[in-house]
């Protein structure tokens, strides 16, 4: 059975006054499935200077003017961010949240011009994983070396979609 998405759901950009919510919902979710990294640690608690001021993005959801959920894109090089930091606060679990997210996090990097847009997890994340599939991520290599917990890799090549629509 699907999950309604709510229509009182809105994506936001990141105000410094947001900052709580985004370490509170992404440390909550870390230390119930791993720990938190020393990466982890430094992009949470400084999200402008780990991100924003290096061409990274943060957007929060809102259900009802209420802050429920936090995604990131960050900057890895021309034309490749990492979507990252996703959390949907545990009180609103399990409505979709999850899901509206990640198509926002994927929209917001089309708009921004990506070319390709990668994400690490963990198989562990079987629900993400699933959503991650659903909304056109592929599995690639990973990458060793950024977060300790990461068993996979995914990428959407935005670049080779657009060049398939175009041949079909």
């Amino acid at each position: 059975m699907e999950t309604s998405i709510k229509p009182t759901l809105n994506i936001i950009d990141y105000k410094p006054e947001y900052q709580p919510y985004f370490e509170r919902f992404n440390k909550a979710w870390l230390e119930k499935y791993f720990t938190v990294e020393p990466l982890d640690k430094y992009v949470l608690e400084n999200p402008e200077e780990a991100m924003i001021d290096h061409g990274g993005k943060v957007y929060f959801v809102t259900d009802d003017d209420k802050i429920v959920g936090t995604v990131a894109l960050r900057y890895i090089e021309t034309g490749c961010y990492e979507l990252t930091k996703m959390a949907v606060d545990e009180n609103f679990r399990g409505h979709g949240i999850g899901q509206y997210l990640c198509q926002a996090g994927i929209d917001k990097a089309r708009d921004l011009g990506v070319e390709r847009l990668i994400l690490f997890s963990n198989r562990v994340l079987a629900n993400a994983i699933h959503i991650y599939h659903k909304l056109g991520f592929t599995e690639i290599p990973v990458q060793p070396g950024t977060y300790g917990r990461a068993d996979i890799m995914m990428e959407i090549n935005f670049k080779e979609q657009d060049a398939s629509i175009l041949h079909t």
